[in-house]
């Protein structure tokens, strides 16, 4: 016991000077593995670090302010074996050379705007174009490409900070925003986002984390138990795009109102699973909005840790990895192949702009965007 804490405050010692641009070639690693001093640079004139997160049952979370990303999540196993269970690469140059969403901050806008395209107070804005003749994730440099601000508070808590420029990928507004990042006690990342607008605007940002509950990438998420708490879910066409449809999960292979095998799932033949090359479909939750009640879990049965999400939000967006295959190696030279995570995007709906009918998105003067999500680790 005595070891780790000396590690760990060495650790954050050594993160401090890295965050300041003063190597050491003495690099303490994290319990993850990762060498803070991989993630020490500077991009358009902002440097960028790593914050390393500890809570009383050494559980650790690493943090870089390069698009406010979660590198690493070490969580207990069933046999109090630890184990890293996102995906992510080993240093800032693998982040920069092979864009990706993993562990992002997402934002302007996560999720899809059709078209790039959305009115707001009888104005037109042009967003652009990156996915499927659609606006994915805030557009090709949305958030998940740029250097936040970042405070560690406390050996638990960093703060991440951005401000987004009026018309900054197409989006109206001067905009600013923080994510706050706390690894609790009972084993859960409370994520809290905040925004703020001088015009009006929208706004919808999500963590992006990719999930492997086994903390092995080389293996698949088919054996994992997915619940969702939620009666209906928003179809979508073959552009990933949601038809304005809600319909009930009921007699469709996307009822996980009850826990089920994930991989059964995903080889039925239907066209929702055929659109979304698996699934990569939006929830509409049953909380309505009670952080306090399990909006979805999943759990691996191999090593027995269950993630619980909770969040205020209307939505969450559920991905099954379906476009890895196998070319990107993340840490440890593991190769991420075809559908090895599974991501928990809580969020507004997809395209909600250009659905008036659905939970808004705007932001004006004034008024303050608030979004809470926990992500909590247990076992069984």
């Amino acid at each position: 016991m005595k070891k780790t804490l000396i590690a760990s405050i060495l650790s954050t010692l050594f993160l401090t000077a890295c965050v300041g641009n003063k190597q050491d070639n003495s690099a303490v690693l994290t319990d993850s593995g990762l060498n803070p001093q991989n993630f020490v640079t500077d991009i358009n004139g902002k440097k960028t670090g790593l914050f390393v997160l500890k809570n009383k049952n050494n559980m650790e979370v690493c943090v870089t302010n390069f698009g406010g990303r979660i590198v690493s999540v070490m969580a207990p196993d069933r046999n109090g074996v630890m184990r890293d269970v996102v995906l992510g690469f080993d240093s800032i140059q693998d982040y920069i050379k092979y864009p990706s969403d993993y562990g992002a901050s997402i934002g302007r806008y996560a999720n899809r705007i059709a078209n790039g395209r959305f009115t707001l107070d009888g104005t037109t804005y042009q967003l652009p174009q990156n996915n499927y003749g659609h606006c994915l994730h805030g557009g090709p440099k949305g958030f998940q490409y740029v250097v936040y601000d970042a405070t560690q508070t406390d050996s638990s808590e960093v703060k991440l900070s951005y401000y987004a420029k009026d018309m900054e990928q197409g989006f109206p507004g001067n905009v600013n925003c923080t994510v706050t990042m706390r690894l609790t006690d009972d084993n859960a990342i409370n994520l809290k986002y905040e925004a703020e607008t001088d015009k009006p605007t929208i706004i919808n940002m999500t963590n992006h984390s990719y999930f492997n509950l086994d903390g092995d990438p080389a293996k698949g998420n088919a054996d994992y138990l997915l619940m969702v708490n939620a009666s209906h879910f928003t179809p979508v066409d073959s552009t990933f795009m949601t038809t304005g449809e809600i319909l009930p999960v009921e007699g469709t292979p996307m009822d996980f109102r009850q826990p089920a095998v994930l991989g059964e799932r995903l080889n039925e033949e239907t066209e929702q699973l055929k659109n979304g090359h698996g699934i990569d479909h939006n929830w509409v939750l049953d909380t309505k909005g009670n952080i306090n009640e399990v909006c979805a879990s999943l759990k691996s049965e191999q090593s027995g840790i269950k993630l619980e999400v909770y969040t205020d939000e209307p939505g969450i967006q559920i991905y099954t990895g379906n476009f890895l295959d196998g070319t990107q190696t993340g840490k440890k030279n593991t190769k991420y192949n075809f559908r090895a995570s599974v991501c928990l995007e809580t969020q507004k709906y997809p395209d909600t702009p250009n659905k008036p009918e659905w939970p808004s998105c705007v932001l004006r003067p004034g008024e303050k965007y608030t979004s809470h999500t926990i992500f909590k680790f247990v076992v069984e």
